[in-house]
């Protein structure tokens, strides 16, 4: 199942790398032009004195506002000074500020964040490709898609997110889109920063990064860590808090900055471990309403534990301004055990006795969950699963990207194959447990193995998009091929199951400049989602055409922008995947369900501007504004419960009508201050039409953040902030099991000292 990709991709990739080589070395790809001419001799100098270099001599360039305008589609770029502006940790709460994303709450500190695009499915991130300066960050992206790994925002200079015609670049998901984050640069010269901040709840945050370069090399270490101690209260005490810590040493030698031709070797390593007291059980409504942040005697074991070490390799090769050629090897090894509450010994669910807790045997589960009774029988007793997993991700990329310009036209060209191995090992296990006076206590039977299996997928993806561009009108055709093999083995039983498939993903956008600040756009692609090791033969992927279509006005540099765009995405099969998190049981476990012909469609909307004051202050504000309505074209039954018996005509869970977010904010030469209000509409939380269903449904959400900033000396920063200022108690999600609270009020205060 190997050796033909790894054969296959390794001649693609060759031929990629030598014929730019030699296309450069031959000098046919022109002069560039005057607006990207070739890299003049004096940033050599000036690197030395330790300014900046030219971006394209830099390992990750850099995206603008202007960058995603010229291909033609939707894509939004949040940069440093926008990710810092609130210092936000929580990853949810930075993709909330971006159109067309929605948000599922669990844990309320985005530890396993839930993202969705246009209507994706956003149990834990599976629909969208996640990235991290372009390389796949999750565990297994093919294999077991669910980002039960998230970097540390700290971390992060930038987030970019793809949603039409150029995320195509990007995969194996295609459906809503795809989010690229950017890590912090090896330095040309000696810099670094301390930040470091405490607050409620006992959070600590601690982000250390340093580094010392030249022209020639240079090298960087990086430390985050957050924790807290949660704001949940066991009902037997104990802890609901989380630590968590991210490492990283990279460094980079390089050749003549300001030479023609340029090689540059950047290498990384890093290790991140998470310890977190967290549990998928939740609450009754009743209790919720009485007491949102408790939590059940019964979850008292539960926790998550993971490592993750990466290493990564990248040479990158420019011939001027106008070609780079850049390739990557990386590895990332990730290994997570969650002792978690799973079910009742005799089988009865938990959201049926969270549901209904007043009569018959629900009742007497209750107080079982709640510590108010003993077990009376093994029946009563409760299983704790331990679920092992163990990944792999690793691969090799590659990517050309050459540019050429005439009087009246250009174009540019990007290019590139990836060839990438992902497994999962799975090693579930169960240990029965009784309550006994408010406390678990071990019933001596014997641990069970639930689930032993390894699934695991090679890829080979193909990629072209070419941005041509004449007078004011660009055009951007491309194509991105999947060729997946992948098999599922069970260990228990000894079955295997392959599977495989060859998609084509093309795409289509375009973009005519009415003047230099206001143009119009205009796109279609096809949406694909591969299915996982081990389906069913009738399990197909997910596919869809996608279109949009709108206007963006761009001015002095992205410091006004104004966007409204329309999207359309025409699924002919989506699917659903069942996990502990959607709220399924064992047996159902990583399960794939056609959910056949879903309309997904709405608007876009985007307003920032940044209003010059005298005396060097300044008001900065910004919206952000989605509305999205969906429609099963196809009647269905299915077992995950978040489709259940689906009509035509329902509608998809977990999709708000109506999400905002809106920033306004003052900027003097020593301080500022800003503040942030999100609302996002109830959702229906399964498959449904009309009037929400109680019980089935989210409360209306509103969050008032509130950050204050002051700089008494210019490497110092003094910051505090309050998130959830108005004290909003949300029912957030009725999933995994039961009612979910948002986290109350946090303030924070911090300092940064840089050099």
């Amino acid at each position: 199942m190997l050796s033909k990709h790894t054969l296959s991709l390794a001649i693609v990739i060759m031929f990629l790398s030598t014929g730019g080589l030699s296309w450069a070395q031959d000098g046919t790809g022109g002069d560039g032009g005057d607006e990207v001419g070739p890299v003049e001799e004096g940033p050599a100098e000036e690197a030395a004195e330790g300014a900046e270099l030219p971006e394209r001599r830099t390992e990750t360039i850099l995206v603008t506002p202007e960058d995603l305008e010229r291909l033609g589609g939707a894509g939004q770029v949040l940069d440093r000074e926008q990710l810092e502006k609130f210092e936000y940790d929580d990853p949810l709460k930075l993709m909330q500020q971006v159109p067309g994303v929605y948000v599922r709450q669990e844990d309320a500190f985005g530890l396993r964040p839930n993202i969705g695009l246009r209507g994706a499915n956003s149990d834990r991130s599976k629909k969208v490709t996640l990235m991290e300066d372009e390389v796949l960050v999750g565990p297994a992206p093919y294999s077991a898609p669910a980002a039960y790994y998230f970097p540390l925002m700290g971390q992060m200079t930038g987030v970019q997110v793809y949603k039409g015609p150029g995320s195509i670049l990007y995969g194996p998901n295609t459906i809503g889109g795809a989010i690229n984050m950017t890590t912090r640069e090896v330095p040309w010269s000696a810099e670094g920063e301390v930040d470091v901040a405490a607050g409620s709840f006992r959070t600590v945050k601690a982000d250390m990064h340093a580094g010392v370069g030249n022209e020639v090399a240079g090298v960087q270490i990086q430390a985050v860590h957050l924790s807290s101690d949660g704001f949940k209260v066991l009902d037997t005490g104990g802890d609901t808090g989380f630590r968590k810590s991210e490492f990283l040493l990279q460094g980079r030698v390089n050749t003549d900055p300001g030479a023609q031709v340029f090689h540059r070797l950047d290498a990384r390593v890093g290790i991140a471990l998470e310890r977190s007291a967290e549990t998928y059980l939740g609450l009754t409504d009743a209790d919720f309403a009485e007491t949102p942040y408790r939590r059940y005697a019964a979850s008292e074991r539960d926790e998550m534990t993971w490592w993750r070490t990466q290493g990564r390799l990248t040479w990158t090769f420019d011939y001027g301004s106008d070609l780079r050629v850049k390739t990557v090897a990386y590895r990332h090894d990730f290994a997570r055990t969650w002792s978690r509450l799973s079910s009742f010994r005799d089988g009865t669910s938990f959201e049926s006795v969270l549901a209904d807790p007043t009569t018959g045997r629900s009742r007497i589960y209750y107080d079982v969950l709640t510590g108010a009774a003993d077990s009376a029988s093994s029946g009563e007793g409760l299983v704790l699963a331990n679920n092992g997993r163990t990944f792999v991700s690793e691969g090799l990329q590659t990517g050309v990207e050459h540019r050429w310009r005439g009087e009246t036209w250009g174009s540019t060209l990007k290019a590139g194959a990836r060839l990438h191995y992902d497994r999962i090992d799975r090693n579930h296990t169960a240990d029965g447990f009784l309550m006994e006076g408010g406390r678990l206590v071990t019933d001596g039977e014997p641990r069970l193995t639930t689930t032993k299996n390894r699934g695991e997928t090679t890829a080979v993806a193909l990629y072209a998009l070419e941005e041509v561009t004449w007078r004011t009108f660009t055009l951007t055709p491309g194509v991105r091929v999947e060729i997946i093999d992948n098999a599922l083995t069970d260990e228990l039983t000894g079955a295997e199951i392959e599977g495989g498939a060859v998609v084509p993903v093309p795409g289509l956008g375009g973009f005519w400049a009415l003047t230099p600040e206001l143009g119009f756009l205009a796109g279609v692609h096809r949406g694909f989602s591969p299915t996982t090791p081990g389906q069913p033969d009738e399990v197909e992927p997910e596919f869809s055409v996608n279109y949009e279509a709108g206007m963006r006005y761009l001015r002095d540099g992205g410091q006004t922008h104004f966007e409204l765009i329309g999207f359309f995405n025409d699924y002919s099969n989506l699917t659903g995947e069942c996990g502990f998190s959607s709220g399924c049981d064992e047996a159902q476990l990583d399960r794939q369900y056609n959910a056949g012909d879903v309309n997904v469609w709405g608007v876009e909307a985007l307003a920032a501007w940044r209003a010059p004051l005298p005396g060097g202050f300044a008001l900065p504000m910004r919206l952000a504004w989605t509305w999205t309505r969906s429609e099963f074209q196809t009647a269905f039954s299915s077992e995950n419960p978040q489709f259940g018996d689906v009509e035509v005509g329902d509608a998809l869970p977990y999709v708000p009508e109506h999400q905002v977010n809106a920033q306004l904010g003052v900027d003097a030469p020593l301080w500022s201050v800003n503040a942030a209000w999100t609302y996002v509409s109830p959702m229906r939380e399964r498959a449904g039409q009309g009037a929400l269903e109680p019980g089935f449904q989210t409360d209306a959400q509103h969050f008032l953040d509130v950050i204050a900033t002051a700089r008494p000396l210019e490497w110092m920063d003094i910051y505090v902030k309050a998130d959830n200022v108005l004290d909003a108690q949300p029912l957030v999600s009725h999933l995994p099991f039961g009612a979910r609270p948002a986290r109350p009020p946090l303030v924070l205060g911090g300092m940064k000292v840089r050099y």
